[in-house]
């Protein structure tokens, strides 16, 4: 009984660190927090601290005035920022403990990181979330939790595959008996996919869009694979790159479909690559069961189709696909079948 309240005050959490995303989830609680993975930072007379955190930073991308920046601290799925990244894990802790300003000691958290993070990369996660206050901080590979989060059954002798694409990174790995057969990672995620819709705009229309609005475009009208019959189109505001100006035009699905063509070309690749380097055995379970795709990016459209054409196997998007991740690390901090699955930092 003594163990048990120890547990039941020890506030324990995992985190899916992501580049975009950030979010966290508390044991008995599950979810509590998703928000945008962007801090907002003020300078004044020479002195630099953080205005705002999250939603409220992400609202002032691209609009903020000389002495305010808005950051994105994680590049590609690891830390670019240590100091602005430990702020940030520090303030999402806090509000999704409801207001508390430090972890006990006794509490475990479970950080998500890419299967091809470097141990330096993994050391600079690991330093911001002890900083952080956490007690004991465990490392778990994105497609394994990305697994257990959408169900697979990752602790039997079977082959399971996953592809989970993220804002910084796809992780592909196929997994078996608690741990990777395979595991890929492509530093090509929701980032690359904006930044080739901004480039395809300036260059075809001579108009500067910002991050905030090739990441709407990308939402509202972005696809892996254009659809037979009448085209979606919406209309896009930016900077006229000749007159200097603001300006409007009008941009269909065709055209970003065929701007993030090589993006997307890189994930099927991966996804091929993977099949090339699995065990026979397991490869004939994936025929079976097919593959299942989670995080953001597997929310584009038509990128399902463009894999399963590829590969020849079915493709399935997981339910929840953008929590997966933070899922699937909570579940392996609560339960002891999947504790072997994580990595002590």
């Amino acid at each position: 009984m003594l163990s048990r309240l120890i547990r039941l005050s020890s506030h324990d959490m995992a985190i899916d660190l992501g580049t975009v995303n950030t979010l966290v989830w508390v044991r008995d609680k599950g979810i509590v927090l998703n928000e945008p993975s962007v801090v907002a930072l003020e300078t004044r007379d020479g002195v630099q601290k953080v205005r705002a955190v999250g939603s409220d930073a992400k609202l002032m991308m691209g609009k903020t005035p000389a002495n305010i920046r808005a950051i994105r601290p994680l590049r590609d799925g690891v830390i670019a920022d240590l100091e602005v990244a430990e702020q940030m894990i520090k303030h999402f802790i806090d509000k999704a403990q409801g207001g508390r300003s430090m972890l006990s000691r006794r509490s475990e958290v479970a950080i998500c990181v890419p299967s091809g993070s470097t141990s330096v990369e993994r050391r600079a996660i690991r330093d911001a979330a002890t900083n952080a206050g956490a007690g004991k901080v465990w490392l778990i590979e994105e497609p394994m939790s990305a697994a257990i989060g959408a169900d697979l059954p990752v602790t039997e002798p079977v082959g399971a595959m996953v592809v989970d694409i993220g804002g910084g990174t796809t992780e592909v790995a196929v997994l078996s008996l608690r741990g990777l057969a395979y595991s890929g990672s492509v530093r090509v995620g929701g980032d690359k996919l904006d930044d080739a819709i901004a480039a395809s705009i300036r260059r075809r229309h001579n108009l500067v869009v910002g991050e905030v609005t090739s990441e709407r475009i990308k939402h509202k009208i972005g696809t892996a694979a254009a659809d037979e019959g009448e085209e979606p189109h919406m209309k896009v505001k930016g900077r006229d790159l000749v007159a200097g100006k603001p300006r409007e035009i009008e941009i269909g699905q065709k055209e970003v479909a065929d701007a993030i063509q090589e993006p997307v070309g890189h994930i099927v690749h991966a996804v091929r690559a993977a099949l090339e380097q699995t065990p026979p055995e397991l490869a004939a379970d994936i025929i079976d069961r097919g593959i299942v795709m989670t995080g953001g990016g597997s929310l584009l459209h038509g990128i399902d189709r463009r894999i399963s054409k590829a590969t020849g196997l079915p493709v399935t998007v997981a339910n929840d696909a953008l929590v997966c991740v933070a899922r699937g690390a909570g579940r392996a901090l609560e339960d002891p079948n999947y504790r072997g699955v994580l990595l002590a930092a």
